[in-house]
């Protein structure tokens, strides 16, 4: 026990250490490359640093956990701290089991917060106030389809829950039936309502005996069950930094719809799988450390325990892009890899344990 809150606290105060310098190391340079793009507004400066600090944390923590992996285990052995655990009777799963809790426990809580913040979408956010002066831009020109109908919002507006501009298209037998023109419609109760709106109706027959082009007035419609502004700013442009809670309500809404949801399944995989390649990569590394330095260079294993890290974290996050952008499967760009690493942490696992 007495091991274990040593290498924890060692391993969380460097993780914290490395953490904090790479954030401030890439907002620094971001701030320096976009300051002049900025609005002259100190809350909206402040807010943009945040944000874009919040996307550091999202894309560093896990490279972070890493290498204060691998500078927890290097203190361990210039201090000696490791050769007397050792000698105390510790084993090396002993010495790993700290690593591992507390990297796993970390990740789950980095996991949560994609559950209940925005967490995720902080780099569009710092975009938006970088691009338009507002951290949540509205959304223009949105054009998606829901069962028979075809929908176009000309501006929309997430933060509000509001939309203008609204035109519903009723399609029946492969032809136009019906047109709804509204000016605005609002987001409440799980539907988009409408105060008023004209109903274009065409005839069935438009021959010179019909009675023609019919327009209704009418008050108080809902239209778009559960279809919330988020999904549809999200889904419908494109945007792959989901949510959890938007990307599983996304998934139940759409999967009736014929839509591909393959983004979204990606936004998943990016959440709750992807940042499991720490602990597969911690077991992976730790059993090639050296016990002393006597026994091999420890200078030069940091450097290859270092490019190696990224080099793998650098092949997942372009796995991750590709299946973002649809390019391969998200299956196979983001649990595959992580499945691979897995395999190769218990392999390396028990063949210690078998050696021993």
């Amino acid at each position: 026990m007495l091991a274990f809150k040593y290498i924890a606290f060692h391993y969380i105060k460097f993780f914290f250490i490395i953490l904090s310098a790479l954030v401030l190391f890439l907002v620094g340079f971001d701030f320096m490359e976009n300051a002049g793009d900025l609005s002259k507004s100190a809350n909206l400066v402040l807010i943009y640093v945040v944000y874009k600090s919040f996307f550091a944390i999202d894309m560093l923590l896990p490279l972070s956990l890493v290498f204060a992996m691998v500078s927890t285990k290097i203190f361990l052995i210039r201090s000696n701290a490791l050769v007397s655990f050792y000698s105390l009777g510790y084993s090396r799963v002993d010495v790993l089991r700290p690593f591992v809790v507390v990297s796993t426990t970390i990740i789950v809580l980095f996991i949560s917060l994609h559950s209940f913040t925005n967490f995720s979408r902080a780099d569009e956010f710092s975009n938006n106030i970088r691009e338009n002066a507002e951290y949540l831009s509205p959304t223009r020109d949105l054009f998606f389809t829901y069962k028979d109908q075809y929908i176009y919002f000309s501006k929309m507006l997430p933060l509000q829950e509001t939309a203008e501009g609204i035109r519903v298209f009723s399609v029946q037998n492969n032809s136009l039936k019906e047109v709804l023109v509204a000016n605005k419609a609002v987001y409440r109760d799980d539907y988009w309502h409408i105060i008023e709106a004209d109903i274009i109706t065409k005839p069935n027959d438009l021959s010179f005996d019909s009675l023609g082009i019919r327009v209704n007035h009418s008050r108080d419609l809902k239209i778009l069950e559960g279809f919330r502004p988020k999904i549809l700013d999200q889904v419908y442009e494109g945007k792959v930094n989901f949510t959890i809670g938007n990307a599983v309500s996304a998934i139940f809404l759409l999967k009736d719809q014929n839509i591909n949801i393959s983004a979204i399944k990606g936004a998943l995989y990016k959440i709750f799988i992807y940042p499991f390649f720490v602990p597969c990569l911690v077991i992976i590394i730790f059993f090639f450390v050296p016990i002393s330095p006597r026994f091999l260079n420890v200078s030069l294993f940091s450097f290859g325990a270092i490019l190696a890290t990224l080099l793998v974290w650098g092949v997942l996050f372009m796995l991750i892009e590709l299946s973002s952008n649809k390019t391969i499967p998200s299956e196979l760009g983001i649990v595959a890899p992580i499945l691979i690493l897995l395999l190769l942490a218990i392999r390396q696992y028990r063949h210690y344990r078998c050696s021993t």
